[in-house]
C-alpha cells in the first residue's frame, strides 16, 4: 500500500463539508456556506489534466479537498496560465504520463477533450489514481465497456462530471418520476439546442506553443485546423458527438435515471454535413428511444432546452432555472424531503443543497471525495454513465447509419446487426492504444 493511503482514511473525518476556494481571476470569493472544513486533516494531492476553461473549474473545486500539486496540458499558454492561477507550487507537464507517475498525486480532474476520456482515466486507475472525468465518459461504447472493467480491477473511485445529478431542481424532479408522483412514466423529451455548422476552415501551421501530436493522441493524424482544437472539438465526429453527447450526457442521463431501464430500439434521423474540412456532427437532428416498459425517449435539437417528463397523472419540467409542473405544485400539500429520497444511498446531508452549474459541482465534487475516503460508489459512477453515454453514442449511430437499430443492452451489442456492430468501437493511433 502507498503511504498516502493513510491520507485518504484521515481524509475520512473532513470529508462531509463542501466548498470552493477561488482561483487568481477566473472565479468568485467562496461564500460563507463554502468555507474548508474544520477538522484539521492530511490533504490529497490533485493533478489537474486538460485545463481550459472546464478542467480549471473542476481542479479548482477539488482544491478544498487537496492542494493542487501538478497540471498538465498540451498547450503550454494554458498550463503555465493555469500554475499562475493554482499558485507557482504545482508542478506542471506537457504529457499526461508524466503527472500519473508523481506519488504525490492521489487523485486526478480529467478535463481533456472527449476522444482522451477514457484512456486518460484508465491509466490513472492503473496508476494507482482516483478519477473524476468530465463527460461524457467515453467517444464510443467499447471504450465505456473497457472503462468500466479497469475501474473494477483496480478498485478506484471514478466520478465522472455529469453534476445534474447533484443538482437539487433534477435530483428532486428525478426522485418525484421515480416515486410515482406522475404515475406510470409515459414519455420524456430531451431538447439540447442545435449543433453549430461552419467550414471548411483553413488548415494552419501549428502554434509553436502547442504539441498538436499529443492533443490529437488515440484520433486520427490530421493537418492543423484551428477550429478543430479547444472548445470547437465538440463539432467533429473524430473528437466527440456533438450536442447529443455534450448537452446529452447531461440531459439524456436525467432522463435514463427516471427510466430505470436500458434501450431496446433507436430511431434516429439527422443531417451529416459534407463539408469538407468543416464541422461534420449532425445538424437538424432528432431521434426516439424506446424502453422495454414502453417508455419513449424523445431528443430534439429544436424547443426549450431541459427535461421534459409525461406521466397519467400529468407533466413535469426541468433544466437549470426551472423545475415545474403538477407534482411540483403537489409538493405544498404532499412534500418530498431529502430523507425521502431513494435514488442513492451514501448522500451527505450535512451539505447544503445547491442548484446551477457552479454551485452543484461543489457538491459533486464533495460526494467524489466522500467516496475517496470511504470507497462507496459515487452519484455519477462509471456504470451509470457508461450506460447513459451508450444512449447518447447509440442515437449519434442511428443517424449515421441512416436506420434504426435495436439493442441488446445485456449483450451491449445490436441485435442480428454485425454491421452496425462495427460501429461500436473505433481503432486508436498507434501508440495511443487503451491497453
Amino acid at each position: 500500500m502507498r503511504s498516502r493511503e493513510v491520507s485518504r482514511r484521515r481524509f475520512l473525518q473532513g470529508s462531509s463539508a463542501a466548498g470552493v476556494c477561488g482561483v487568481g481571476g477566473f472565479f468568485a470569493p467562496r461564500s460563507r456556506a463554502e468555507q474548508p472544513p474544520r477538522h484539521k486533516v492530511e490533504r490529497l494531492g490533485i493533478g489537474g489534466i486538460g485545463l481550459r476553461y472546464q478542467g480549471t473549474v473542476i481542479t479548482d473545486k477539488a482544491r478544498l479537498y487537496g492542494d493542487v500539486v501538478a497540471l498538465c496540458d498540451v498547450d503550454r499558454h494554458v498550463r503555465e496560465q493555469a500554475r499562475a492561477s493554482f499558485g507557482s507550487t504545482p508542478k506542471i507537464f506537457e504529457d499526461y504520463r508524466e503527472l500519473l507517475a508523481r506519488p504525490e498525486v492521489d487523485v486526478v480532474m480529467i478535463g481533456a477533450p472527449d476522444h482522451w476520456h477514457v484512456k486518460m482515466a484508465v491509466d490513472a486507475c492503473r496508476a494507482g489514481k482516483d478519477v473524476y472525468v468530465e463527460k461524457p465518459i467515453s467517444l464510443t461504447v467499447d471504450e465505456g465497456k473497457i472503462l468500466r472493467r479497469v475501474a473494477r480491477e483496480t478498485g478506484r473511485v471514478v466520478q465522472v462530471g455529469s453534476w445534474q445529478r447533484s443538482d437539487a431542481r433534477y435530483r428532486q424532479a428525478v426522485e418525484m418520476v421515480r416515486a410515482g408522483r406522475l404515475g406510470d412514466l409515459k414519455r420524456v423529451t430531451c431538447v439540447t439546442g442545435p449543433n453549430p455548422r461552419g467550414g471548411p476552415f483553413p488548415v494552419r501551421p501549428v502554434p509553436g506553443h502547442l504539441n498538436w501530436d499529443l492533443w490529437l493522441g488515440p484520433a486520427p493524424q490530421t493537418p492543423y485546423i484551428e477550429e478543430r482544437c479547444h472548445y470547437t472539438f465538440r463539432w467533429w465526429y473524430q473528437y466527440a458527438g456533438g450536442k447529443i453527447t455534450d448537452w446529452g450526457a447531461h440531459d439524456i442521463d436525467i432522463a435514463q435515471w427516471a427510466i430505470n431501464e436500458y434501450p431496446i430500439a433507436i430511431d434516429a434521423r439527422g443531417t451529416l454535413p459534407q463539408i469538407a474540412d468543416g464541422y461534420n456532427v449532425s445538424t437538424d437532428f432528432q431521434a426516439k428511444v424506446r424502453y422495454p416498459s414502453g417508455v419513449e425517449l424523445v431528443v430534439s435539437e429544436e424547443g426549450r432546452t431541459g427535461v421534459l417528463f409525461e406521466g397519467e397523472k400529468g407533466r413535469m419540467f426541468v433544466n437549470r432555472g426551472t423545475l415545474a409542473g403538477t407534482p411540483v405544485d403537489d409538493l405544498k400539500t404532499d412534500p418530498l424531503p431529502r430523507d425521502m429520497f431513494r435514488l442513492y444511498d451514501f448522500d451527505n446531508h450535512e451539505r447544503p443543497e445547491r442548484v446551477g452549474k457552479l454551485d452543484a459541482i461543489v457538491n459533486h465534487m464533495g460526494n467524489f471525495f466522500d467516496c475517496v475516503a470511504s470507497r462507496e460508489t459515487p452519484i455519477s459512477d462509471f456504470e451509470s454513465q457508461h450506460r447513459s453515454a451508450t444512449t447518447c453514442h447509440l442515437i449519434n449511430l442511428s443517424i449515421r447509419l441512416g436506420r434504426p437499430l435495436r439493442w441488446n443492452a445485456q449483450s451491449e451489442q445490436f441485435v442480428d446487426d454485425s454491421a452496425a456492430d462495427a460501429w461500436l468501437r473505433r481503432e486508436s493511433r498507434k501508440g495511443f492504444e487503451i491497453a
